[in-house]
């Protein structure tokens, strides 16, 4: 369930207040001042028996007694009543209702628990959905309803603001207030039964009122359906979260090293960074962050100029700006002779640009234009601090009326020291909605969470490239090495299956042979040119080094055996419990350029498997340089992952160093990806280290941690991957042999270079609905999309994704309730008439059923009448539409396959 029935959250017609009291400062009695005296002009209807009337309104002494069915109910009663009003209100027809009261489960108590479950059972029939239970309740300005316990109402304004917290409501509203800020919502989810973060990203990023989603975040439940709306809603508006809880003291007895590195925060920071919404660390940036991003300032890059009338001032705005990863602009020779012509000669000549302390506002004014005009910076942070020769106001005034003037859609933020001086021109500011901050540092905060935003969403809409070579892995037989584990009942693989796993899926692996003894270790040994390393085997084992598992360098046969004898003498004193198989032999790798890293798998129990890079080696945990990813990956992705840790700058080459395959390492992170998602029963996985190097990369070591799992697994998965099944291969007469097979981002260009170029007049008569195909961002919503709620459809020639021509694609998008699904067509010109559309959309109305998608449209132009045509054959209606006299809809219901 996602957005269904929430209209009647938060645009009810009528309200019941259950609970409803005359008690000072009981719940109810401030839930009923509230909804009362907020403004709502709808019906309110208090509940209580013991009251003829609450805050002078007639008041019902039950549900039955009600003379309306209420669209919204806010229950205040004690918990063991909460499940039998929720059942009457449901037989009522009431849609929504909010429950304010704890003692639903909160700290797993089992009577709580119980109560929770009636509530559900009590709603599911009637569609009825719940906030809450234990919150505060919601508050939506722009139609006065307040129906939660809030002590204050705010204000209007664009801004949405969904809490897991109660406690946080009230403190936002309260400094919300101060500096007048309003909003479009504020929803205090509490325990989260049923709506959650997902519905209220769903809902909130198609209301027209709100220019930006703020969220407080505790705990995700419902991950995929969480990622699907975050990832749809962040494309629409910024998503601004602030993630509470980030130190767990968890992982500390982690089982490798990716369990000890992949912690909880770090799960969610790769989260919310996969899902394109920014991340702040206190409530007080989240309001800086949406306060600018709301203000629609754009800035094309991170170079940033500052000019202030105080050295000292910019200074600090400059160490801010490097601490956050900015860059401080360049001045180029033309705007430095600007600044000479309007400043006087003791300006610093460099950016910071100081115009020293006594500057006027036409100083501030001039200075301001030539930095705007300038094309080696992306913004402008202008500082002033207060002096006792010149007025804040009247600097404040100049700003203002040179960024009217300049009509330059270039940022620019402002930061007026001090409180009673700067108080009127922050005044200024605000009424000429501009943003201004109270200190350098935070201004500065300000513009890289511009930056930050902009990299999410060009990363967004960014086309990953094709993949090198066209390796297809060894899916079974990786599986029968897994269930070969299993049904041994051994929770980890030796190194010699861990590696054939590897090898199945084309990581590179070092060659390892097995011995039981230690004279047959030493024959390996004997067999093997060069110095080789000795490691134990044991199913118990999995950090070898930890009990003196691993020799290196050994010389010969009758050193590897001495050391053999002398390895079984320290495991049995540090692990005399531990099994053992034998041993490894593997020739040493002479690799002397080469960096060690480490990959790893771990089952996030919120969202399911994770992917994990960083440097590698025994210290791996002391060093900490890792970045963690979410499953499916692909080049893009991969090199993002790797681009985050420190060891990326090595990576690239440095002195007389080469740099490292780069594509290697980013396609064994695909492949490491790709187990993830192939095998349910892998839920713990590490390479370290894997060496890398100009050469490309070697697995030297791995280990694998498996479980008893059937099915496939893909529920567990926070992103639906590529659904291979739906791959097909067809063949029409006009084009022979073909692929038919979901799109994959990689296909953008072939997307571009096969549809995007179409006259007006083609994309009409080939397209339904009035679509706009052409430029890199149509490109990425086509071939960009969530397999869970979307699918494209393309006919293409056999070969990999990014290397093969497309001939035609049909895309549907499912509302988020997977009621209905609008569906968009486009083939080439010269394949017109040839059986293309109608393969395409035979395919599409077979999935969009097995999808259980209830009703198939589209939009035709009038004139398009092949379109119009297929529809019919296809058993479309055609409606009229509404305020659109040149479009049909087309209409198919589907029954369920």
């Amino acid at each position: 369930m996602s957005i269904r029935n929430l209209d009647a959250l938060f645009q009810p017609r009528s309200v019941a207040l259950i609970g409803a009291s005359n008690r000072p400062g009981s719940v109810g009695e401030v839930a009923a001042r509230n909804l009362f005296r907020s403004g709502f002009s709808g019906l309110v209807m208090p509940v209580n028996p013991k009251y003829r009337s609450i805050a002078g309104v007639l008041a019902y002494p039950d549900i039955a007694s009600l003379p309306e069915t209420p669209d919204l109910a806010v229950i205040c009663t004690p918990p063991d009543t909460v499940p039998g009003i929720v059942a009457e209100l449901g037989e009522r027809g009431t849609r929504a209702a909010v429950i304010v009261t704890a003692g639903f489960g909160e700290g797993g108590h089992a009577a709580g628990l119980a109560r929770r479950q009636a509530v559900l059972d009590a709603a599911r029939p009637h569609l009825m959905r719940i906030i809450g239970p234990n919150c505060l309740g919601i508050l939506v300005p722009p139609v006065g309803l307040n129906a939660s316990f809030s002590h204050i109402m705010p204000g209007t304004g664009g801004l949405a603001f969904a809490t897991q917290s109660g406690a946080v409501v009230t403190s936002v509203v309260d400094w919300a207030a101060a500096r007048d800020i309003g909003f479009s919502h504020l929803v205090s989810l509490g325990d989260m039964i049923d709506v959650d973060f997902g519905d209220m990203l769903d809902y909130l990023a198609r209301d027209p009122g709100t220019d930006a989603i703020l969220l407080y975040v505790e705990a995700i439940t419902s991950a995929r359906k969480f990622m699907s709306a975050a990832r749809a809603a962040a494309r629409m508006k910024p998503v601004i979260v602030v993630k509470a809880g980030r130190h767990a003291e968890g992982a500390a007895a982690a089982a490798s090293h990716t369990g000890a590195l992949a912690g909880e925060d770090a799960v969610y920071d790769a989260v919310f960074r996969r899902a394109g919404l920014l991340r702040v660390f206190a409530l007080e940036d989240l309001f800086h962050a949406a306060g600018i991003l709301a203000s629609k300032q754009r800035p094309a890059g991170d170079r940033l100029a500052i000019l202030s009338n105080g050295g000292g001032i910019a200074v600090l705005a400059t160490d801010a700006l490097i601490d956050e990863g900015g860059v401080l602009a360049p001045l180029d020779d033309t705007t430095r002779q600007r600044l000479d012509s309007v400043l006087p000669p003791t300006w610093s000549h460099a950016n910071p640009v100081d115009i020293i302390g006594d500057a006027d506002g036409a100083r501030y004014a001039g200075a301001l234009e030539a930095l705007l005009e300038s094309e080696t910076n992306d913004a402008v942070l202008v500082l002033n601090c207060p002096t006792g020769v010149t007025s804040s106001l009247e600097a404040a005034e100049a700003v203002i009326g040179t960024i009217a003037k300049a009509g330059s859609d270039k940022p620019v933020l402002t930061s007026w020291v001090g409180e009673k001086t700067a108080r009127a021109a922050r005044d200024r500011f605000a009424a000429a909605g501009m943003a201004d901050f109270a200190t350098p540092e935070e201004a500065v905060k300000a513009f890289m969470h511009l930056v930050d935003y902009q990299r999410s969403r060009a990363t967004l809409m960014e086309t990953p490239p094709a993949q090198p070579g066209d390796f297809m892995p060894d899916r079974a037989g990786a599986a029968a090495i897994l269930a070969a584990a299993v049904d041994e009942g051994r929770e980890w693989l030796t190194e010699p299956e861990a590696k054939s796993v590897m090898d199945a899926y084309g990581i590179p692996v070092s060659p390892t042979a097995t011995a039981r003894t230690p004279e047959e270790a030493g024959a390996r040994a004997g067999a093997m040119d060069g110095p080789v390393a000795l490691k134990i085997l044991s199913r118990d084992i999995t950090h070898k080094s930890d009990v003196g598992g691993v020799v290196l360098d050994l010389d010969n046969a009758q050193a590897v055996e001495t050391a053999a004898r002398a390895m079984l003498e320290r495991v049995a004193k540090r692990r005399p419990e531990a099994r053992i198989d034998g041993f490894t032999v593997q020739p040493m790798i002479d690799r002397p350029h080469a960096h060690e890293l480490i990959l790893g798998l771990k089952e996030d129990a919120q969202f399911g498997p994770v992917v994990l890079f960083g440097q590698g080696g025994v210290s791996v945990e002391v060093v900490a340089d890792r970045a963690i990813g979410l499953p499916p990956l692909n080049m893009k992705l991969a090199r993002e992952l790797i681009d985050r840790t420190r060891i990326s700058r090595l990576l690239k080459g440095y002195r007389d160093r080469p740099a490292a395959d780069l594509d290697a390492i980013a396609v064994s992170l695909i492949r490491i990806a790709r187990l993830a998602t192939d095998h349910p029963g892998l839920i713990e996985l590490d390479i370290n280290p894997l060496l890398a190097d100009a050469d490309g990369v070697m697995a030297l070591d791995a280990r694998i941690r498996v479980a008893d799992r059937t099915g496939d697994g893909l529920d567990r998965l926070a992103i639906r991957p590529y659904p291979e099944e739906l791959e097909e291969e067809v063949e029409l007469e006009a084009i022979g042999p073909a692929l038919l097979r979901p799109v994959r981002p990689e296909d953008a260009p072939a997307f571009q270079g096969a549809f995007a170029t179409l006259a007006e007049e083609e994309t009409q008569l080939r397209l339904f609905g009035p679509v706009e195909i052409s430029g890199q961002a149509a490109a990425a919503r086509f071939t960009q999309i969530d397999y869970d709620r979307e699918m494209s459809l393309v006919l293409a020639e056999p070969g990999p994704a990014g290397r093969s021509a497309l001939y035609g694609i049909v895309r549907m998008s499912t509302d988020p309730d997977g009621e209905r699904a609008e569906f968009t067509l486009i083939v080439r010109p010269e394949m017109a008439g040839s059986g293309l559309g109608t393969c395409l959309m035979t395919r599409l109305i077979a999935h969009a059923r097995d999808r259980g998608v209830g009703e198939l449209f589209g939009l035709v132009p009038r004139g398009n009448d092949a379109m119009l045509a297929l529809a019919g054959r296809l058993g479309f209606s055609t409606r009229p539409v509404e305020d659109h006299p040149d479009l049909v809809r087309v209409l198919l219901p589907l029954a369920p396959a």
